[in-house]
């Protein structure tokens, strides 16, 4: 199948035609065709110096809040409140982080100066939004972002400078939107630390189904710090 190039039109193919996962090429990363390509089952990732590739992988990763998983050692973190968590408190903070943070095998990042630009736009729009994970000493310690439409949380990226940091944050979100009925949860690609928090891979089929109905409900379009 063809990998489609991207004009200034906000369009994008059917996820079906995506090869080996990849809609799409270039484009930009206006807020429209971002909110476009989250409702089609499309998001962008791609290296510093290449063209925006836009994604749609077959199967998708993603979490049903019903199926959060938190282990004992994190029920008793959550417990005792080892860290304070806000929403929406210094979205710029987080992103960076993410793209800046440095562990294990991970010496790049795909979050570019335009990638925090574009998302950092987003939120101002009150559709990305970020959780922030502080320690006793008030430091930021942990953290993630993502986009919010209908009653779908598309998550981005998380950090964590200090153990569980980025867990702890994660749990308290999905029992926030959880408690507000959101039904769904991407993680977009697999990683076995979501998956030991309950994410799973389902069809990209059934995966559209679902979005096409649960972006079509209101949006938490805003601020979400009184969350919490």
């Amino acid at each position: 199948m063809p990998i489609y190039q991207l004009t200034r039109q906000f369009v994008f193919p059917d996820p079906s035609e995506a090869e080996d996962g990849i809609i799409a090429i270039g484009g930009d990363l206006h807020p429209s065709r971002l909110l476009l390509a989250y409702k089609s089952g499309i998001f962008p990732w791609f290296n510093k110096d290449e063209p925006i590739i836009w994604w749609s992988p077959d199967p998708r990763f993603v979490l049903f809040p019903e199926d959060l998983k938190v282990s004992k050692s994190m029920q008793q973190l959550l417990k005792r409140q080892a860290f304070k968590v806000t929403f929406d408190t210094d979205f710029k903070a987080v992103i960076h982080q993410c793209a800046s943070v440095r562990y294990g095998d991970r010496y790049d990042t795909w979050i570019t100066a335009d990638m925090e630009h574009a998302y950092l736009e987003l939120h101002q729009m009150g559709y990305a939004h970020s959780v922030e994970v502080w320690d006793v000493e008030n430091q930021l310690v942990g953290g993630l972002y993502g986009v919010s439409i209908g009653k779908c949380f598309f998550g981005e990226s998380m950090f964590y400078k200090k153990a569980n940091a980025s867990k702890y944050g994660f749990i308290t979100l999905v029992k926030s939107l959880a408690e507000r009925d959101y039904k769904l949860i991407d993680a977009q690609v697999y990683t076995q630390h979501l998956e030991s928090l309950g994410a799973n891979m389902i069809p990209r089929d059934i995966y559209i189904s679902m979005l096409s109905a649960l972006t079509e409900e209101p949006t938490d379009i805003g601020s979400w710090r009184d969350w919490l």
